[in-house]
């Protein structure tokens, strides 16, 4: 599902700062803190400009009723 956002923010001009938690040596505290956020699923976790958006299933509602792309635009790049 990561690969799904991540190719999702590239095809509306957006350039994601990708965070691998499983190849990081506090992956797991992060997961941990995620999860306190409110992540059902901790990845993908997105947070657009500061904030968390939630994972793969809330991008995709965003996307679909309109709403992702005016979030995304001030990180655009093009």
């Amino acid at each position: 599902m990561c690969y799904s956002v991540k190719v999702l923010f590239h095809e509306l001009g957006v350039n994601p700062v990708v965070h691998e938690i499983d190849q990081h040596p506090e992956g797991r505290d992060i997961e941990r803190a995620l999860r306190t956020l409110g992540c059902q699923t901790p990845v993908p976790a997105v947070f657009i400009g500061g904030s968390l958006v939630g994972s793969t299933n809330e991008v995709m509602s965003l996307h679909l009723n309109g709403s992702l792309v005016p979030l995304l635009r001030p990180y655009r790049a093009f």
